[in-house]
């Protein structure tokens, strides 16, 4: 499985006539050592199961004010990492949320393995240096150096992102409601086959402009 591979086919052929939303949180600081991520949901339609792609970005440039014009600060989606976060991903993400466990795994993270690289997701609930919860992606290809980028929510942020997983675990599983004629006979289900977690580097989300927060 490809995870860009399988973004291009959740977006469908008609994606330059439609939008989909994405939830983003921007977290630049002073030093240039921020970062961001999006999540874009993705229901459950026809063999293919529901998800949620994450997608992270380091902080590229610090935003300045000089002269009364105000830069903003960039985010290297160039160099993004994306995940597809399965609802077994998603349910150990809430545990974290939700207070049931104060990590991933106690630590470990979530692993996505590809022929060319694994990533690491990572989500943790710390007190110090300042209460908040770590999510961050580390890729290490098989040739070349590893990448790492992530974010630390606030509690508030936190709150309404477990609220925005769980609202979409309907659609992530059974897809999106349909009205089926009376006397249309239905479709015979079709078993889906089991496959192993993979990930590839980026997925060509696309923006108007992808450098800007």
């Amino acid at each position: 499985m490809n995870d860009e591979k399988d973004y291009q086919t959740a977006i469908g052929a008609d994606a330059a006539e439609s939008y989909r939303p994405r939830l983003s949180y921007y977290h630049p600081n002073g030093r240039g050592t921020g970062g961001a991520v999006q999540f874009e949901l993705h229901p459950a339609h026809g063999s293919t199961d529901g998800s949620i792609f994450a997608t992270f970005a380091r902080q590229k440039t610090v935003g300045t004010h000089e002269g009364g014009v105000r830069t903003f600060p960039r985010f290297d989606w160039s160099n993004r990492i994306c995940v597809k976060l399965d609802m077994s991903d998603l349910m150990q993400i809430l545990q974290v949320f939700r207070g049931i466990q104060e990590s991933i795994a106690d630590g470990k993270g979530l692993f996505h393995r590809s022929a060319s690289a694994c990533t690491v997701v990572r989500l943790e609930h710390r007190i110090e240096p300042q209460p908040g919860y770590v999510f961050e992606a580390c890729r290490k290809p098989l040739e070349g150096e590893p990448s790492r980028a992530g974010v630390v929510f606030t509690a508030a942020e936190a709150l309404g992102l477990s609220l925005a997983i769980e609202q979409s675990m309907d659609v992530i599983a059974f897809g999106l409601p349909m009205l089926i004629p009376r006397g249309v006979q239905r479709q015979a289900v079709v078993s889906r086959p089991q496959v192993a977690h993979e990930t590839e580097p980026g997925c060509d989300i696309p923006a108007d402009d992808p450098d800007l927060f």
